[in-house]
């Protein structure tokens, strides 16, 4: 009998410790981390921290990769002035974010926000200014640092390069991609192997039948940049399964969390 108790009562304890390791599923994706309300630098440590402090399902980033070959996480394709894809890593260095960070390597930001399991990473990885061949580089970079560190139950991926995004899929066909483009069909996608669509929120209000095209096909569905509660009803109406924003308390508030 003592046996059976025991057994029960570690059965139970692992059904905890499993629920508090699952990831949230709410929808919310904060735009570049959860930036805005605290006026933290996008991209920074500090609004990835935010975002899984608010209990986002998930925080996107964006990734770029320097002359040497280092992929760091900054929106645009300068840094403070500094050409990211001309320059190397270490002149990077010289530079800032507002609040005292250095630019954070990719390495570095998955390291953070595997710290915990409840808040997912989703990495954009930009396309190249310089060559399509480069963009399929840093595509490639990405995935495989996200195997190095183990980090693939944390990361999605999302990408306007389509072509970098066949060479993710390529690398590790279990790599959840999602293209941001918004100029293939929910079945071009899914002949290709992506994972989902992450469309601005304009092209499924042309296009709404998409969202149930690519649930039939097994895709997921995103939207960027919504900021504006009616369109965030709108699209909440229509089921989609992810919701990217600068606004992630509204969100919140409106899917109850």
């Amino acid at each position: 009998m003592q046996a059976f108790l025991l057994s029960l009562a570690l059965c139970f304890l692992s059904l905890s410790l499993s629920a508090q390791n699952s990831f949230i599923q709410n929808k919310v994706i904060a735009h570049r981390g959860a930036w805005k309300k605290n006026e933290l630098p996008q991209n920074s440590i500090a609004s990835l921290r935010e975002a899984i402090r608010l209990g986002c399902e998930g925080s996107e980033f964006d990734v770029w990769m320097t002359a040497d070959e280092v992929l760091v996480i900054n929106h645009d394709a300068d840094f403070q002035g500094l050409d990211i894809e001309h320059e190397t890593y270490e002149t990077l260095l010289s530079k800032k974010l507002p609040n005292g960070e250095k630019i954070p390597t990719l390495e570095e930001y998955l390291r953070e926000g595997m710290k915990q399991k409840k808040t997912k990473l989703i990495l954009e990885f930009k396309p190249s200014e310089i060559s399509t061949e480069r963009s399929e580089r840093v595509g490639e970079l990405a995935v495989l640092t996200v195997q190095k560190l183990q980090a693939q139950d944390w990361v999605e991926y999302i990408t306007f390069s389509y072509e970098g995004g066949l060479k993710a899929i390529a690398t590790d066909p279990s790599a959840k991609v999602a293209y941001l483009t918004g100029d293939k069909s929910p079945a071009e996608l899914k002949e290709a192997g992506f994972y989902g669509f992450d469309y601005n929120f304009r092209i499924l209000q042309l296009k709404p039948n998409w969202i149930e095209e690519a649930r039939e096909l097994g895709l997921t569905t995103n939207s960027w940049t919504v900021n504006d509660p009616e369109v965030m009803q709108f699209l909440l109406d229509k089921k989609i399964d992810f919701i990217t924003t600068d606004e992630p308390e509204t969100l919140l508030e409106m899917v109850g969390k």
